[in-house]
């Protein structure tokens, strides 16, 4: 969170590294003293200008490697090192007169509160006494050395890019393993559901998210969301597992609480299920009323047909396998009104980066007390528009 008091933008302007602020178009916003000095060119000469408008190159090939780089920060969202690049400046005592210089470019993405990238900060390091390395007729050894640099920074951009390629081939089987195992809720006799699913984008913090939505043998329902820790195949293949070993207990055991206390302990036997979040309710819909426990899950709002909101949070515990002994888990209940809407959601739906999570609980009730009397669906589709774009997020609706 940003702490008070503190001038940023002095902490910038005063930083001993080279930066240039750049916008999503690469338009130069601001640039500090310590670029200034390095480059030789003042702040008015700079601002407003296309980062390659501002240090033209005859030679379009010097620049490929930044504007490569540059381009997998926007597209990424992560930071990346362009090669070492040749950018000649002129002499401040010679008109006309152009020195060799060598740089070494950092590129590194400012995200907004939507995980879309809004900022880059651009890093310049000077390396021309690097390249020159060597007495001053050593010239065969600078060129050699000029080589080996570049081609040192060609194999480590092309081990990166093969890194991605393996990281969007794991994203693109976990998400399809995701998929067959969060099927279509069924139907319900009495209330109507509706769920969605939406992984993170430009990321592989996905696949840990679960929801079940169950009629049970005695006419009451069961509804649960999960969320495990880690991302990828692995918490796939963990999601599947304790999303099965839950929906199983849900049917046998005396309530959500009890249900829990089973998942707890099976947890504790599953490699990357330790710490899992999880809330499990019942609806006796003959009684109106919501039984439920939470794991350290984000709790369950419920939405009267006046517009006002409850968090169901009076049973909530550790997430499981948290607690050095087990122990029973709390269980509680509330009754409803016919027309309230129950929605249970996992953590990117509420979480923001920078944000206090109190934040996000009220823009999710202020939501549903302006829209939670719409058709279900499209209650699912409007609250899955408000999760984060860097968590998956898991939201499940019941119109009561």
């Amino acid at each position: 969170m940003r702490e008070p008091g503190i001038d940023y933008h002095a902490i910038f302007e005063a930083s001993p590294s080279a930066m240039l602020v750049l916008n999503s178009v690469l338009v130069i916003l601001d640039a500090n003293r310590s670029y200034q000095n390095l480059v030789a060119r003042n702040r008015d000469e700079l601002i407003g200008q296309y980062v390659f408008d501002a240090f033209p190159q005859d030679d379009e090939s010097e620049m490929e490697d930044l504007k490569a780089s540059l381009r997998r920060v926007l597209e990424s969202h992560d930071q990346d090192v362009a090669g070492p690049i040749r950018h000649d400046l002129e002499e401040p005592d010679r008109p006309g007169v152009f020195a060799e210089r060598y740089w070494s470019p950092i590129n590194a993405p400012v995200l907004d509160s939507d995980g879309q990238v809004a900022l880059i900060v651009h890093r310049l390091e000077e390396i021309t006494d690097l390249v020159r390395a060597g007495s001053p007729d050593a010239d065969h050894r600078r060129r050699q050395m000029k080589l080996e640099l570049y081609a040192r920074s060609r194999e480590l951009q092309q081990v990166n890019e093969r890194l991605r390629q393996t990281n969007a081939r794991e994203r693109q089987i976990a998400l399809a393993l995701q998929d067959s195992m969060l099927p279509a809720p069924q139907a319900l006799a009495h209330h109507q559901a509706a769920v969605r699913y939406r992984p993170a984008v430009h990321a592989l913090n996905v696949c840990g998210d679960w929801y079940d939505v169950t009629q049970l043998p005695n006419g009451k329902y069961a509804v649960a969301v999960g969320d495990v820790v880690g991302h990828g195949l692995a918490a796939a293949g963990v999601m599947g597992q304790l999303r099965s070993a839950l929906s199983a207990a849900i049917r046998v055991v005396g309530g959500p609480a009890s249900a829990l206390d089973g998942l707890d302990m099976y947890a504790r036997s599953v490699d990357g299920a330790l710490s899992t979040t999880a809330v499990q309710t019942i609806i006796a819909w003959a009684d109106h009323r919501i039984t439920y426990s939470s794991a350290g899950h984000p709790p369950p709002a419920l939405a009267d047909p006046d517009g006002t909101v409850r968090f169901l949070d009076q049973a909530t515990d550790p997430p499981l396998g948290a607690s050095m002994e087990h122990t029973p888990r709390p269980q509680a209940s509330t009754t409803y009104a016919d027309g309230a809407t129950l929605v249970l959601y996992t953590d990117g739906l509420i979480e923001r980066r920078g944000e206090d999570i109190d934040q996000g609980l009220k823009r999710l009730a202020d939501h549903l007390a302006r829209h939670g009397k719409g058709e279900v669906e499209a209650l699912a589709d409007s609250l899955i528009d408000l999760s984060s774009a860097t968590d998956d997020t898991a939201v499940v609706v019941v119109r009561l």
